[in-house]
C-alpha cells in the first residue's frame, strides 16, 4: 500500500496569524512538522496558498505545491494537492501544520489501522492526563465506540459522568484529546470533499462531524506520545518551554 503525507499550511488564522512561520526552538513551526513526517514517508508535501509559506518551505529543502485561497477545509486543499502532484497513493495522511511534535509511532499507528479493508478515513486519541486539559475547547474530545470507530467528537467534555464531581471524572472514564492527524483512502478523500455541511459541523466548527453525519466510518486508534498543537501565541510559548524540557532531559 502507497501513503503519501499533506500538510495543509496557511496564514490567515483568526487567533494566530503565520503561526506556520512562527519559530520554535530555532525553527519554523512548519519545518519542524516536515521533518516529523519525512522521518517516516518518502513522499511528503506542504499544501499552502500563501507564497510566504510555500517560499519557506522550499527555502529548507522542503517540497510545497500553491493551492486554491478560497478553500473552507484543509481537506479540501489536500484534495486539491494530490490532484495536482497526480501522486498514485492509496492513502493520503493529512497532517496539520501546527503540530510539531507529532510523533513518527503516530503516523505510523494511523497508517496500520489500514491494515483493515474497511477502514475509510483513520484519525488518533491520546489519553487526557487530567480534567483541565480536557476542559479546554480548543482540545477536540472523541468518542470511540468498542468496535474501535468514532461515535462522536466534540469540542465540550463528553460523555457526562454522572454522580460524580467533575475534577475526578478522569477516573472513570477515558477521556481521548482527539490528535490532528487523519489519513483517507484516496477515494475517500474526494468523497468527503463533495458532502455538503452538516448542522453538527457548523454547532461545533469541527468538519469530522460532517463525515460522521454522512455515514463514513472513521477508524481511531490511540496513541501516548506528548504532542502540542499551536493554535494560539500562548500554545507557542508552552512548546517552547516543552522543548526546553525534552533539551534538559
Amino acid at each position: 500500500m502507497k501513503f503519501i503525507a499533506v500538510i495543509p499550511a496557511r496564514y490567515a488564522s483568526s487567533r494566530f496569524p503565520g503561526k506556520p512561520l512562527a519559530t520554535l526552538g530555532g525553527k519554523m513551526v512548519i519545518e519542524r512538522v516536515y521533518e516529523q513526517v519525512s522521518s517516516v514517508l518518502d513522499e511528503v508535501y506542504v499544501a499552502t496558498d500563501d507564497e510566504r509559506i510555500y517560499n519557506a518551505v522550499v527555502g529548507f529543502g522542503g517540497k510545497a505545491i500553491m493551492t486554491s485561497d478560497k478553500h473552507k477545509s484543509g481537506t479540501d486543499r489536500i484534495a486539491e494537492a494530490v490532484e495536482k502532484i497526480e501522486s498514485k497513493a492509496d492513502v493520503v495522511i493529512n497532517i496539520q501544520g501546527d503540530e510539531p511534535f507529532i510523533h513518527p509511532d503516530q503516523i505510523r499507528t494511523v497508517m496500520s489501522l489500514f491494515d483493515d479493508n474497511d477502514t475509510e478515513i483513520a484519525t488518533l486519541g491520546k489519553p487526557f492526563e487530567s480534567m483541565d486539559a480536557a476542559d479546554n475547547p480548543n482540545s477536540p474530545k472523541i468518542v470511540v465506540g468498542q468496535n474501535g470507530r468514532a461515535l462522536y467528537f466534540s469540542r465540550s467534555v463528553i460523555p457526562f459522568v454522572r454522580g460524580k464531581e467533575h475534577t475526578d471524572w478522569l477516573k472513570y472514564y477515558p477521556f481521548l484529546k482527539h490528535i490532528g492527524l487523519y489519513a483517507y483512502r484516496r477515494e475517500t478523500l474526494m468523497k468527503i470533499t463533495k458532502l455538503e455541511q452538516t448542522p453538527l459541523e457548523l454547532a461545533e466548527s469541527l468538519e469530522q462531524l460532517r463525515w460522521l453525519e454522512h455515514g463514513i466510518a472513521v477508524k481511531v486508534g490511540t496513541t501516548n506520545c506528548e504532542t502540542i498543537g499551536i493554535d494560539t501565541p500562548e500554545d507557542l510559548q508552552r512548546a517552547e518551554e516543552f522543548i526546553n524540557k525534552l533539551a534538559k532531559e
